[in-house]
């Protein structure tokens, strides 16, 4: 087993090219309310491009988070689905496919207010959006905006 650096994975590779393409576009956008109404419109394209599986749970993920918080802008992070709060990203959604896990996650940044003393969760394992994971959902982005 090696220990030496092996460099990006395509994976990563693509997400960062994903990321720089997502940044130009968002620079070229005029008004705010433009870059607000495009940054939709690309999240819920990405989405749309989703395997099944993804897509099923990345559309409800996408409902529930804009609708328990909706102070949070979508926009692509990466080239993922990202919700923002004053441009900063709090949650993001990463598809199984993204970087071909056997499960998608939800994420959180250090601007969630998630903090529950010296350690807590900042991403959550999805196989499956249940009405149970929906509710634990809501609550997590309701208390990371808090």
């Amino acid at each position: 087993m090696s220990t030496s650096y092996q460099g990006f994975t395509a994976e990563e590779r693509a997400a960062m090219k994903e990321h720089a393409q997502d940044q130009k576009k968002a620079a070229r956008r005029s008004s705010r309310a433009d870059k607000a109404a495009q940054d939709q419109r690309d999240v819920l394209a990405k989405i749309a491009e989703m395997g099944e599986s993804d897509r099923i749970m990345a559309e409800r993920v996408h409902a529930v988070i804009t609708a328990s918080a909706p102070a949070l802008a979508p926009k692509l992070w990466y080239g993922m689905p990202a919700y923002a709060l004053d441009g900063r990203i709090v949650c993001h959604f990463q598809s199984a496919a993204k970087f071909k896990t056997r499960y998608a996650t939800l994420g959180f940044s250090d601007q969630a207010n998630l903090d529950d003393g010296t350690m807590w969760p900042a991403g959550f394992a999805l196989t499956e959006v249940t009405a149970e994971v929906e509710a634990r959902i809501s609550a997590l982005v309701k208390r990371a905006v808090s």
